[in-house]
């Protein structure tokens, strides 16, 4: 697999880049940090000092994931989301050494102008809306929108929605893809 580095992109020299990554316009890949095989990052992505980044990760345009994040393979982040990685920021104040670790699981999707509050595990395959802020961990394949996010429904690990809050169907299958889930507690489920 080829990897695409952009000439208007900075990438460090002690930063890790696997095959198949494609780096765009007007990126920053900041010291030890390491994207996995298939990555992509969109255009004017910043990915901080010290940073993992698994494999097939899609970080659109305009996103800055701070020291202190990790994302698992397959995460998506939408265009312009946000991370955080202190709580209580001051200018005048130094931080460094606070910075609170977020954790995004296995097949997140972020969705666009989201915000992720530090300190926060998203599970694997949790859908967070397009706008929402986050403040709380997530379940496995919740769907997630609002300000603050509540959780709404569940997602299938393809993407397609299952149930909803009203729904109280303890067996779900996936009309997409067929997967089958069983509702183990009122907001999470687990695959069959």
């Amino acid at each position: 697999m080829t990897t695409i580095i952009h000439p208007t992109a900075c990438v460090d020299e002690s930063a890790r880049i696997a095959d198949g990554c494609k780096i765009w316009h007007f990126c920053n890949v900041q010291k030890n940090a390491s994207l996995g095989e298939g990555c992509v990052l969109g255009q004017n992505v910043n990915v901080g000092p010290g940073v993992t980044i698994g494999k097939n990760c899609k970080i659109q345009n305009n996103v800055s994931i701070y020291e202190g994040v990790i994302l698992e393979d397959d995460v998506f982040c939408g265009p312009s989301m946000v991370f955080t990685n202190v709580l209580n920021p001051r200018s005048h104040v130094s931080r460094r050494g606070e910075f609170l670790p977020t954790v995004v699981r296995r097949g997140a999707t972020l969705g666009a102008n989201c915000t992720i509050v530090c300190g926060l595990e998203i599970a694997p395959y949790t859908l967070v809306g397009a706008g929402a802020v986050v403040t709380r961990s997530t379940e496995a394949c919740g769907l997630y929108v609002g300000n603050p996010a509540r959780w709404r429904g569940f997602v299938c690990e393809c993407g397609e929605l299952l149930g909803t809050i009203a729904d109280g169907t303890p067996e779900i299958t996936c009309p997409r893809c067929s997967q089958s889930y069983l509702r183990v507690a009122p907001h999470k489920i687990q695959a069959k």
